[in-house]
């Protein structure tokens, strides 16, 4: 009996997604984010940052935000798990009404490896994420040595921001 041939392997990417929601039980839009990437073809989820909150930047007139990091191991390519983080916020009810508006989640891609990407609705590092506690804070946790390109080590951002801005919420399952 013959065997099907077996697919080489995609190669992957380790990705590092950020996570934020401040509307409808925000600590478990986060879960519910996890859970759906941790799905995702293609793709496994390899870590998740403790919960932390975070005062709103941008719009103020808003709650405050859960925030966190995931990392994942990855053969989509950044388009693609762009396409695929946008599906999951509209799947959780986000709605875009204008820039930094509340929502019920919000999926950045902050690293994909350590390319630079800059396309049309993409653009990788997240900008000003170097600037971002609830980005660079949670990131550090689970990737302290991942290089942000153009930035450094994530470890050292942190002498660069208010670390202080964000209060950590929940630890990260063990």
């Amino acid at each position: 009996m013959a065997s099907e041939p077996i697919a080489p392997e995609l190669p992957r990417v380790t990705a590092y997604i950020a996570l934020g929601s401040n509307l409808r039980e925000p600590q478990q839009q986060l879960q519910a984010g996890f859970a759906a990437l941790a799905r995702l073809p293609g793709s496994e989820l390899i870590a998740r940052s403790s919960l932390y909150r975070s005062a709103p930047v941008g719009y103020g007139a808003q709650p405050d935000f859960v925030n966190a990091v995931a990392a994942l191991h990855t053969a989509l390519d950044a388009r693609a798990l762009l396409e695929a983080l946008l599906a999951i916020e509209r799947a959780q009810g986000r709605v875009r009404e204008f820039p930094n508006a509340p929502r019920t989640l919000d999926l950045d891609i902050a690293l994909y490896g350590e390319q630079v990407i800059e396309a049309p609705g993409l653009s990788v590092p997240h900008p000003r994420m170097h600037q971002r506690a609830f980005v660079v804070v949670p990131l550090a946790e689970i990737a302290p040595l991942a290089m942000v390109p153009g930035r450094g080590r994530v470890r050292d951002l942190l002498g660069g921001i208010d670390a202080g801005s964000v209060t950590l919420l929940r630890q990260a399952a063990a």
